[in-house]
């Protein structure tokens, strides 16, 4: 029984830190939020922090998996439910906007702050970027083996990478500047800019 109830106080430890870190993360930016200020937020102390992580890059590593793992996930769960390429990519689309639109501080922090951070970084955010082109990839494949001729002679590969800078750079536009859309509206407009 304490066994547990160590284990459940170290996991909510961590997950305070987490959460810590991606407010600051998201607010200030990584470069203006030490270790100092992630633990100070968690009310928590230093060496809980090196307990769980090596260094800061290392947590906003670990956030970054984390939050853009369920990103993928969320987006590949909605996908899979459309009928053909055009509507899971919608679907797909549809899900990421609304995952970015209602968290922000983890599209701020996948979209903006990720950006030229540091080389594990850097891997991190291309193989979720990549998992999101995938999908749009394997969708364009789909439709292409079933004679939509709408899509012959496009690369698949090169599609789903449009796909995925097209909806990053609308999403980071509106949270940063707005645009009067909820994330419904915001991922119609951009669906219907892309033709799917």
């Amino acid at each position: 029984m304490n066994t547990l109830a160590a284990s459940e106080r170290r996991e909510a430890r961590r997950r305070r830190l987490l959460e810590a870190a991606l407010h600051l993360f998201a607010e200030a930016g990584y470069h203006d939020t030490s270790v100092d200020d992630v633990v100070a937020e968690a009310r928590t102390s230093k060496s809980a922090f090196y307990e769980y992580f090596e260094s800061k890059e290392d947590c906003f590593r670990v956030l970054l998996e984390q939050e853009g793992g369920a990103l993928v996930t969320a987006v590949n769960v909605a996908a899979a439910a459309g009928i053909d390429h055009r509507d899971r990519m919608r679907r797909g689309i549809h899900a990421f906007v609304a995952a970015c639109l209602g968290r922000s501080r983890v599209a701020r922090l996948l979209l903006v702050e990720s950006v030229g951070l540091s080389p594990s970084i850097e891997e991190v955010r291309h193989r979720l970027h990549d998992e999101f082109a995938k999908l749009a990839e394997q969708a364009v494949r789909y439709a292409q083996e079933h004679g939509d001729r709408d899509l012959a002679g496009i690369d698949p590969a090169v599609y789903g990478r449009v796909i995925v800078g097209a909806v990053n750079e609308a999403t980071i536009w509106y949270l940063e500047a707005g645009s009067g859309d909820d994330a419904e509206g915001l991922a119609d407009r951009i669906c219907r800019a892309l033709s799917v």
